[in-house]
């Protein structure tokens, strides 16, 4: 579902406005609303590291001058959708712009982390929101049960499912688990 492009824009003032809040790491928007995303634990950003490493091990091969970052935020007005995910692979000259966050087009992957207090977004809300944003690779790791889903193809309609310890394509990119741990 889009909202109206006059209702983003405000939503998106409002949002660029909020003090920081302990506690709060991002702020997302989405369905019409503004929704303001817990910091995430150790071993959620652990995750994000040793994914990072991974994939920017690999980038220079199968794509030079790109780079697996986390914290940039992800944009498609047209949607009404602003997310923040937990790492995303883009090129690094687009961290040159002054744009306040990356569109779609530029992303090769997102890789989501699940959060132990709203793991529904994680499967349900951004799956829509990528698949929709025509994001070509999705890669959603659970630390709750060791598990994850390699989201690809338009449309997601390709989901490949794994745990914890397996060594799993992403796209072009070779992924071990191996390293990942559960929140225990």
């Amino acid at each position: 579902m889009s909202i109206d492009p006059a209702t983003y824009v405000r939503l998106r003032e409002i949002a660029d406005q909020l003090p920081a809040v302990p506690g709060i790491g991002k702020v997302e928007i989405a369905n019409g609303e503004i929704v303001m995303m817990m910091s995430p634990v150790r071993r959620h950003e652990l995750a994000v590291l040793r994914l990072a490493r991974q994939l920017n091990a690999q980038l220079p091969g199968t794509h030079p001058g790109h780079i697996a970052h986390p914290g940039a935020d992800l944009e498609d007005p047209g949607l009404g959708r602003l997310r923040c995910p937990d790492l995303m692979v883009f090129a690094e000259a687009a961290l040159e712009s002054t744009a306040p966050a990356l569109h779609p087009h530029e992303v090769l992957l997102v890789v989501e982390i699940v959060s132990k207090s709203n793991p529904e977004n994680d499967y349900e809300n951004k799956v829509h929101d990528y698949a929709a944003m025509g994001i070509p690779l999705y890669l959603l790791v659970d630390p709750r049960e060791g598990t994850g889903i390699v989201h690809s193809q338009p449309g997601f309609a390709l989901r490949e499912k794994f745990v914890f310890g397996d060594t799993i394509p992403v796209g072009p990119w070779t992924i071990d688990t191996s390293g990942l741990l559960t929140y225990g």
